[in-house]
Parts: structure tokens; C-alpha cells; sequence
């Protein structure tokens, strides 16, 4: 142990020092009239109410310039061993993990910021707070609140996982995502699929295809379902229009619901299952139903946040707009009424605990500030080193399928906003944004169509994918249903299932 810890420590030495080299020879790009501000870069700029959801990172307040045209495509490194951490260090050492993950992820932060500061000082720090007071700190009140109020929600009686009854309630779940929220959908309907399932043997399958369908594929229809078309909403996309993506939707839903219901069936017959012999049938019932009001308030303010403008406030130089502080503030506030207004027996009966947010807590905020460097240099776009790539971009399979592989890794909001300003400069450059939005939802609805289905749909291929994928292992695990890991994940379930699906949805609609 202490010989892995010292090479560790060796290894994070040399890449501060090689930062700081690298980053200070490109120091003096930031004085050169080649690195554009923020203000001359339509792909970097963001409204004040973007930070509405989690994954608005990247934003620059004018005058500050745009890191992402002078990062090197290395400074992702430390994003890259981050997901390493996250995908072998629970295989290899597990009971470390376990017990050291916040610190890993801190190593890991630290390994991104300490160079970052050095060279690039105040415009390096703005970015870093950026990301901690409009990005992470929302995102994490929101799932926060989310995980307490579902967790006062109990269904009591017996609901027995059958490949029919299983079926049913992922397609209720797939359905709820759209309108109350992928993470949202998710909390609420995870604790009971998991009882429902408690005497089946294999249900690592069941809960794989949870995430597929209810954490993503189902937050297709509004902009209340996936932060990427919230964002786009914000930007000028009719609420409505989002449901142009229902025959793509469907068409997913469809495979993956018929793919699970071969594979449940088989292992139903296959393990002869059967529930425990003293089990009881029980009427079902719902307990802390109160909670859902409290749901109810959490949608509405996300939603009131994104329609109302009343004006910004700075903090530390971080402009957010006053109704995102007061939405954080409503979301508190309905977390907090439900721990006090719900039963503790309903919460222990829920199997409730607060190990799943505390890890996503720790984790993501490793992941968030490593992905800086990632984030500035896509929103940079043809400026920055991945512009071979965002210039290759022309027709809508190159948009579903590029905007999609960056968003199974990277925040898939910000990911919309580069390829929905990339096609606004494609087709309309010298309008403005609310001349050119009506005419790309209507003139050229399929490329809007590819970046939105894109960045929702492949939030499935990972799980750092989309915010509610972690938690649902975490809740998961913590019920005795084992995960695959990071790659198993990937390479047993995304490419073998998921992958197949979004090239059938390719050659249908793009």
C-alpha cells in the first residue's frame, strides 16, 4: 500500500511540474490578440440562467478569455485518470476504495487545479469557481433533494418482479422521466424495482436497463427531462418541440423493452424463481405520499427558474441569476420538509441512507473540476484542440454520434450548447440567436433532432454518463444487488445493447 501511495505521489509530482512547464510556455497566448474573449465566441457565451441545471460549465463572464483556445489536448489527463479511479480502483483495491474514495477524487482535483492556478492565476481561479458555484453546488442541491424526498416515498404490499410486471414498471418509469426529470424518475422508482425484484437472483441486468431507460432514454419528450434540453428551452427551443423526439424515443424504448423481457424470461425460468415461501400477499399501498408534494415543488421550481429573469447577483465574481439562488433555495427548503415531515420508520423500511449522495458528493466534484480543461477546449470549437473534430461536423449522423460519445463522458449540457451553436453558425452566421433558433426547429429540425437525441441518449453509456446513472448503482449496491464495474458496464451492457439501438435509430432518422 504504501508503495502504490508513494508512486502515486511521485506520478502526481510530475505532472504538476510538467503542467506548470507546458502551461507557462502557452501562458503568453493569453496576451495575444489570436486567444478571442469570451464575448467574440458564440459557442462560449451562456445566458445567466444557464446554470439552471448541471451542466453549464465552461461560461465566461466578458473580459475573461477563453482558456480552452491555448489548453493542450493533455490537460485532460487528469479528467482521464479520474474515470480510471473511478473504473479500477474499486476492482483492484476495493476496501480502500471504500474508505478513500473522497480522497482519490481530491488527488485527482488537485492535480488539475494546482498547475491551473499557477500559470493561468485570477482567469484559471474564475473558471474553478464557475464550475463549484454555478455548476456543482447546483447539481448536487438538486439531486440532493431529489434522493431525500423519494426516499420518504414508500410503496408497502407485495409487488413481485416478474418479466411482465418488471417490464410495466420500467415503461412507468420511462414515461415519468420526461416530465418530472430523469434523476427525479429515477429516485422514485429504483427502491421499489429493487424490492419487487429482492428474491430474484440476477438482477444486475434489471437495474442496468433501469439506468438505460428510466435515468436517460425516458427524458426525451420535455425540457423538464435531461439538462441538455432544458438548456436548449433556455435558448429559444419551443417547450414543446422536444417532442419531435418521440418517434426516436419509441423507438429505443421499444428494443430495449423487448430485449429485457428475453433476457428477464430467460433468467426468470432458468433460476425457477419463485418468492419466499412465508411471504404473504399484502394489499399494495403507498406510505409519506405527502413527499410527492414536495416533488411537485421541486419540478415546479426547476422550471421556474428557467422562464422567470430577475436580475443577477455577483458572488466571488460569479454571475448567476437571483431565481437560481432562490430555486436552490426552494430545493433545500422541500429536502428539509421532508425529513421533517416523514416518518423515520418510513425511511428505515425505505431502505434509506445517505451513503449514495455522499458518494456522488465526493466523486463528482473530482470529476467536475478535472473536466474544466475538457469543457474550455469543446466550447472553444474551432479555436481549440479538438476543432479537427468539432469542423468534421456537418451532417446530422456526424451530430447525433459526435455530440453523443462526448456526452457518455463529459457534461452533456454543455456538450449540446458547442454542437447547437456549431449549427446555428453552420446554417444562419449572421443572425442573431433569436432570428436563427426558429429557423433551425423548423428548416433544419433534423440537426436539432441529432444534437438533442444525442446528448440525452448516450448519457446511458456510462456511468458518469448522466447525473442519476451513479446514484442508482450506489442505491443499488447498497441493497445487495451487485453492479458491473466501470468498463464491465460498459463493454457487457452499453456496446452489446445500447450501441446497436442508436445505429438502428441512425439509419432510421439520420
Amino acid at each position: 500500500m504504501k508503495w502504490l501511495l508513494n508512486r502515486s505521489a511521485v506520478f502526481v509530482g510530475l505532472i504538476l511540474i510538467l503542467s506548470v512547464s507546458v502551461y507557462a510556455s502557452n501562458e503568453k497566448a493569453t496576451d495575444q490578440p489570436n486567444l478571442h474573449l469570451a464575448s467574440d465566441n458564440p459557442a462560449a457565451e451562456s445566458s445567466p440562467t444557464e446554470a439552471v441545471h448541471e451542466g453549464t460549465s465552461g461560461s465566461h463572464a466578458p473580459g475573461h478569455p477563453d482558456l480552452g483556445a491555448v489548453l493542450p489536448l493533455w490537460s485532460c489527463i487528469p479528467f482521464a485518470c479520474m474515470l480510471l479511479s473511478i473504473a479500477l480502483w474499486p476492482l483492484l483495491m476495493p476496501d480502500f476504495w471504500h474508505h478513500h474514495f473522497g480522497k482519490i477524487s481530491a488527488f485527482w482535483a488537485a492535480a488539475m487545479a494546482i498547475p491551473f492556478l499557477i500559470v493561468f492565476r485570477g482567469n484559471a481561479l474564475h473558471e474553478i469557481l464557475h464550475i463549484i458555484l454555478a455548476d456543482y453546488i447546483p447539481f448536487i442541491i438538486l439531486l440532493w433533494s431529489l434522493f431525500t424526498v423519494s426516499g420518504g416515498i414508500l410503496l408497502r404490499g407485495t409487488l413481485r418482479g416478474t418479466p411482465l410486471v418488471n417490464v410495466l414498471m420500467l415503461a412507468v418509469g420511462t414515461l415519468l422521466a420526461s416530465w418530472m426529470g430523469t434523476t427525479g424518475a429515477a429516485m422514485l422508482m429504483i427502491r421499489p424495482f429493487l424490492r419487487a425484484n429482492n428474491y430474484r437472483k440476477n438482477r444486475t441486468f434489471m437495474v442496468v436497463f433501469f439506468i438505460f431507460l428510466v435515468a436517460n432514454v425516458g427524458g426525451s419528450l420535455t425540457p423538464l427531462g435531461d439538462p441538455p434540453l432544458f438548456l436548449g428551452f433556455l435558448h429559444g427551443v419551443s417547450f414543446f418541440w422536444t417532442l419531435k423526439l418521440f418517434p426516436h424515443m419509441l423507438t429505443v424504448v421499444i428494443l430495449l423493452l423487448v430485449i429485457y423481457f428475453f433476457l428477464d424470461s430467460y433468467h426468470y425460468r432458468k433460476e425457477s424463481a419463485a418468492p419466499p415461501k412465508d411471504e404473504s400477499d399484502e394489499p399494495l399501498k403507498l406510505e409519506g405520499y405527502h413527499n410527492l408534494i414536495f416533488l411537485v415543488g421541486i419540478i415546479g421550481a426547476v422550471l421556474m427558474s428557467g422562464v422567470v429573469d430577475w436580475g443577477e447577483i455577483n458572488v466571488l465574481g460569479i454571475h448567476r441569476a437571483v431565481q437560481d439562488w432562490v430555486r436552490d433555495g426552494l430545493l433545500v427548503a422541500m429536502g428539509i420538509l421532508s425529513l421533517v415531515t416523514t416518518s423515520v420508520r418510513v425511511r428505515e423500511d425505505n431502505e434509506f441512507g445517505w451513503f449514495p449522495i455522499i458518494e456522488v458528493a465526493y466523486l463528482f466534484i473530482g470529476i467536475f473540476i478535472t473536466m474544466i480543461p475538457c469543457l474550455l477546449i469543446l466550447k472553444a470549437g474551432s479555436h481549440g484542440a479538438l476543432a479537427f473534430l468539432i469542423n468534421a461536423v456537418t451532417r446530422p449522423v456526424h451530430y447525433f454520434w459526435v455530440a453523443g460519445t462526448l456526452s457518455s463522458f463529459l457534461d452533456n449540457a454543455p456538450t449540446y450548447l458547442t454542437f447547437f451553436n456549431t449549427a446555428l453558425g453552420s446554417f444562419y452566421a449572421e443572425m442573431t440567436e433569436a432570428q436563427a433558433v426558429p429557423l433551425l426547429m423548423t428548416q433544419n429540425a433534423i440537426y436539432l433532432e441529432a444534437i438533442a437525441a444525442g446528448s440525452v441518449f448516450f448519457g446511458a453509456c456510462s456511468y458518469i454518463g448522466n447525473a442519476p446513472n451513479f446514484m442508482v448503482r450506489s442505491i443499488a449496491e447498497q441493497t445487495g444487488t451487485p453492479m458491473p464495474s466501470f468498463f464491465g458496464y460498459i463493454l457487457k451492457y452499453s456496446l452489446v445493447f445500447l450501441i446497436p439501438c442508436f445505429v438502428v435509430v441512425t439509419f432510421i432518422f439520420f
